[in-house]
């Protein structure tokens, strides 16, 4: 039974969080690179609300209780900035967009950007979204039925094609392999790199050699997106065109084109990386579970009688809908959440010095028995309107909380909804037998190695 939310400490807290027991050296840095996710799970299970860790010098903070994160993200937000490692390393080269920005400049680009993704931008987008996936549909029917797919790269190369043509008006189904596969490095070695933060970048080690290099990739297919913008006689009116519209209240002038890349950069990455790896989880957990996925056919057989989804008829999938949030709770794709403490503050009764880094894992929060009944079980159903009212807020934040909440959540719910029932309808996919298939916790949380699975026609 989820327990309601207690009240958040608001004056000194009652001490030092407790700390786990680690190497006098090392801290928790080889537990922390082998398995992170066991190793903060296991953590808040024995040690409770707010525990300290340490990275070899440097200690953390893992407050995984509904009231510390609701203190930080939410009821003292500002007192949590984004110096901290793992920032400092995306900012390095993904530049200061929404993600990596703070202060008042992040401030100003969010309200800029945010008409793109207002409701009625949102339904607009819908048939595009259904017309990309009815076409990923078209090349799987070439398939050789016999020979196994992987889901997830196929998931990443749908969400990358739609995202660049929703935000930006352009195919990016060409440079597809290009862009996934510079994302995936990037992906792989920063979290390497902010779990041994050395030798510094400047020394051209192989990994620091491969990590500019897929950076001056993605650095060059993003700048040629602006320059072919430039030189469009027309205005599609998109996500790209507010950005280089945009002038400056005092001055007048326009958007530097490296803040339109630092932008255009962030969105494309975060507008496809994460839905893809959610679609992937769901097609995952729905091959293991095929109670729920039966209940998934028949609603959709029941409600769209093969015609494909439109955005006014997602309200009439709530079992949709369920199935991706329960896939969210268990597998978030932004499964870590790091802040800055400016000052000192009091969190869950427990008081942590000012600089401290501070961790929030919805991957751990949506495990915890205090919120959640049989956690590590797949059931939708914890998603009917009734039991999603009698949860703590911050029982379940996949896209974070407060004032730094995902801009793009609406986007990627209403994608990931569209993309789950066209394919759902014409196809079942099939789990290879004998292989495990374990979460990677990157900046995202990707299926270890990919998803191979088998396409069974409905």
């Amino acid at each position: 039974m989820a327990k309601s939310p207690s009240v958040v400490a608001q004056a000194a807290g009652h001490g030092a969080p407790p700390a786990v027991r680690e190497n006098w050296l090392l801290g928790s840095t080889r537990a922390m690179r082998r398995d992170p996710l066991s190793l903060m799970l296991g953590a808040a299970q024995r040690y409770g609300d707010v525990v300290r860790l340490r990275m070899l010098l440097w200690p953390f903070y893992l407050v995984s209780s509904t009231e510390g994160v609701q203190r930080v993200l939410q009821e003292h937000h500002p007192n949590y900035n984004k110096d901290v490692i793992d920032y400092r390393l995306l900012r390095t080269f993904l530049g200061r967009g929404l993600l990596t920005d703070d202060g008042e400049s992040w401030l100003r680009q969010r309200r800029l950007i945010q008409p793109a993704f207002h409701r009625q931008r949102l339904a607009a987008f819908g048939k595009l979204m259904a017309s990309a996936t009815t076409a990923l549909l078209a090349r799987w029917d070439a398939l050789d039925p016999d020979g196994p797919l992987d889901v997830a790269h196929e998931m990443m190369r749908l969400t990358q094609r739609i995202v660049g043509l929703a935000l930006f008006s352009i195919d990016l189904s060409a440079e597809a392999e290009t862009i996934g596969g510079a994302f995936t490095t990037l992906n792989t070695l920063i979290t390497d790199y902010s779990y041994m933060p050395f030798p510094p970048l400047a020394v051209p080690t192989p990994r620091n050699r491969r990590l500019t290099g897929a950076a001056a990739t993605l650095e060059s297919a993003v700048r040629a997106i602006i320059a072919a913008r430039r030189e469009r006689e027309d205005d599609p009116a998109d996500l790209l065109s507010l950005l280089l519209a945009a002038r400056d209240a005092d001055t007048g002038e326009g958007m530097p084109d490296d803040q339109v890349r630092d932008e255009v950069m962030t969105l494309l990455l975060a507008g496809h990386e994460t839905t893809a790896n959610l679609l992937a989880w769901t097609w995952y957990l729905l091959a293991r579970h095929p109670e729920a996925e039966r209940r998934l056919h028949d609603e959709l057989d029941a409600v769209l009688a093969g015609e494909a989804p439109s955005v006014d008829r997602l309200a009439e999938l709530p079992y949709t809908r369920m199935v991706l949030d329960e896939t969210l709770r268990l597998y978030p794709p932004a499964w870590i959440i790091t802040r800055n403490a400016i000052a000192a503050d009091a969190i869950a009764g427990y008081t942590v010095p000012a600089g401290a880094a501070i961790i929030l894992s919805p991957y751990v929060t949506h495990r915890l028995p205090a919120y959640w009944d049989d956690p590590d079980a797949f059931d939708p159903e914890r998603f009917t309107p009734e039991r999603v009212a009698a949860r703590p807020r911050f029982a379940y934040f996949p896209f974070g909380g407060g004032p730094r909440q995902c801009i793009g959540n609406g986007f990627a719910l209403m994608e990931a909804q569209i993309a789950l029932a066209t394919i759902a309808q014409r196809y079942r996919l099939r789990a290879l037998p004998g292989r495990a298939i374990e979460p990677e916790p990157l900046i995202t949380l990707r299926p270890h190695g990919g998803l191979p699975m088998l396409l069974e026609r409905r």
